[in-house]
């Protein structure tokens, strides 16, 4: 009920002020399972992409979301309760990522929509980084749904970071055919099975939304620029421990 009243209120707010654009929503199952891969250029591409689609879409967020004290932290966790998102503690290293994919698993077995970001944090200048090969390819050929390759369009133009006020633009979403794994069911153990998934998802991300690529992590792009600029970058801000199921 909340997300739905969420989904109204917010998603129709966010269409009449950016009047944002979107390709192949006939991709998306009318019912059952499927996992929407996109690349990941803002914060408000969970909220964009949710609101332009008729079902609900349950992405990972960071767990400090959830937990910050005081009437602020209570209202933000019921928003992002409200919008779909499930919390995963990104400090907590490869417990957390497993908890990132069991979750991921159990909305999936619900025959629900499941979103993730295989960069596992926003791009830092707009390029297309390295997918990791842990959550999505694993929740794939665990659940054996359909991998979704969705384009975020334009997200990081409306509040870059230092811009207080969003510049009103349209941004748009492109979501590509649904990509069959089937073939690899059973061999999630297998790191070259879930390289090679991974990067296949990747390059249609890729053709979808026009980046430029880069075959490195987006996290180690990040700690280069940081230390470019002089300042180390903490353990928070480089979206390791939550996998590339997190939002950051």
């Amino acid at each position: 009920m909340l997300y739905g009243a969420m989904k109204h209120s917010l998603g129709a707010g966010l269409k009449v002020v950016f009047r944002p654009w979107i390709e192949g929503k006939e991709h998306v199952p009318a019912s059952g399972p499927a996992i929407l891969a996109s690349n990941h250029l803002s914060f408000s591409d969970s909220f964009f992409l949710p609101a332009m689609l008729d079902r609900r879409v349950t992405f990972i967020a960071k767990a400090e979301y959830f937990t910050s004290p005081g009437v602020k932290g209570r209202l933000t966790a019921a928003f992002f309760k409200g919008v779909g998102q499930l919390p995963v503690d990104r400090e907590g290293g490869r417990s957390a990522s497993e908890a990132a994919i069991r979750s991921g698993i159990a909305v999936l077995e619900r025959g629900e929509l499941f979103g993730i970001y295989p960069e596992g944090t926003r791009s830092p200048d707009g390029r297309l980084y390295r997918g990791k090969p842990g959550g999505l390819a694993r929740i794939a050929l665990a659940t054996g749904a359909p991998v979704l390759p969705v384009a975020m369009i334009d997200t990081e133009k409306i509040q870059p970071p230092g811009r207080v006020v969003p510049k009103l633009m349209r941004p748009g979403i492109r979501i590509g055919a649904p990509l069959d794994f089937s073939r690899y069911q059973g061999m999630d153990g297998d790191r070259y099975i879930l390289r090679s998934v991974t990067d296949e998802v990747m390059y249609a991300i890729m053709k979808l939304s026009g980046q430029e690529y880069v075959d490195v992590y987006a996290t180690a792009a990040k700690r280069a620029m940081a230390a470019e600029n002089g300042a180390g970058e903490g353990p928070a801000a480089d979206g390791r421990a939550g996998g590339e199921d997190s939002t950051g």
